[in-house]
């Protein structure tokens, strides 16, 4: 297949061009590249540098799925600049999936969040509860479901709620609480959690590659939104998972943050997806990056410093 992927150079998108490039793909990655690209060259990719707010730059002809992943990532860096956060996070989605349209596309994938949902009390988060979106971040994920939804008769859409992702890549996140949580262990000997009681859904970097997979193949089957998340754990869970392999001082400390949630993924399950992964999985192979020299903890690991070096907020 002819595949266009947005933020092919990011986190998840990273390991996922070289995963579809194996497979036997033809990729094109559209990236602004803020943290850089980590692609070697191949002679199915194409990576261009570019702005996905210039739909009009973006080659749709041919294409025969549209894998959407770029993004401004998570709420400190969508609260810099929240005239880019909604520009580039929602204003460009809809262009994107209407020159999409125009080219015949078949197939849009969407990588929205499962923080969507904000604060649940259900035991099991289901897609079919109301969303409540606290931040900037969240509402405009929200609201660029509902667009891409409004499309769904002129193009196969799936939509994806992922937990949050840990795990290496070699563009690597130290913002993600699994991979944070065990770097700190790693440099200090000493974790800081804040409130710890917070339940949160999370899911393995292979597993997520897996899931875009899984819709590149049945998706047409299978339309509509989709959580993706296997193990509800608590921050301060997730610190002591860390300290069974890296001996650490655990610090409990006050936390503004409310967000907790359940997430479910019995839907996705439905489809014939079963994780392989998980959180243990996340911590090891974080430790043995930085074991190995892989894994520096530097600014570019931090999508908050890298923006406000970058003066992303002016």
């Amino acid at each position: 297949m002819n595949i266009l992927l947005t933020g092919g150079c990011g986190y998840v998108g990273t390991p996922l061009t070289q995963s579809l490039l194996d497979r036997g793909h033809k990729v094109t990655v559209i990236d602004i590249q803020w943290f850089g690209n980590f692609l070697p060259s191949h002679p199915n990719l194409t990576v261009l540098r570019e702005d996905i707010r210039n739909a009009d730059a973006i080659p749709m002809a041919g294409v025969d799925v549209l894998m959407h992943l770029a993004n401004v990532a998570n709420d400190p860096c969508a609260d810099l600049n929240s005239k880019l956060n909604w520009e580039v996070n929602t204003l460009a989605t809809m262009l994107l999936v209407e020159r999409a349209i125009a080219h015949k596309v078949k197939q849009v994938i969407y990588a929205s969040s499962g923080s969507v949902y904000g604060v649940k009390s259900e035991p099991e988060v289901t897609e079919d509860l109301a969303l409540v979106p606290i931040s900037d971040y969240n509402k405009t994920k929200m609201v660029s479901e509902r667009v891409l939804l409004s499309y769904q008769d002129r193009i196969n859409v799936n939509i994806i709620r992922p937990a949050t992702v840990c795990g290496y890549s070699p563009r690597m996140r130290l913002d993600l609480s699994v991979n944070m949580l065990t770097m700190q262990a790693l440099m200090n000997k000493k974790i800081t959690v804040f409130g710890g009681d917070q339940t949160r859904p999370n899911i393995h970097l292979s597993d997520m590659i897996r899931v875009y997979h899984h819709f590149l193949e049945c998706g047409l089957k299978y339309p509509g939104i989709f959580n993706a998340g296997f193990e509800n754990i608590s921050i301060l869970d997730i610190a002591n998972r860390v300290t069974r392999h890296v001996p650490a001082e655990v610090v409990v400390t006050p936390s503004n943050d409310p967000r907790s949630y359940r997430l479910s993924s019995n839907k996705l399950l439905a489809t014939g997806f079963a994780p392989k992964f998980g959180v243990e999985d996340g911590i090891l192979e974080v430790i043995a990056a930085f074991r190995d020299g892989r894994l520096k903890d530097s600014e570019g690991c931090y999508n908050i410093k890298t923006m406000k070096k970058l003066a992303i907020a002016a």
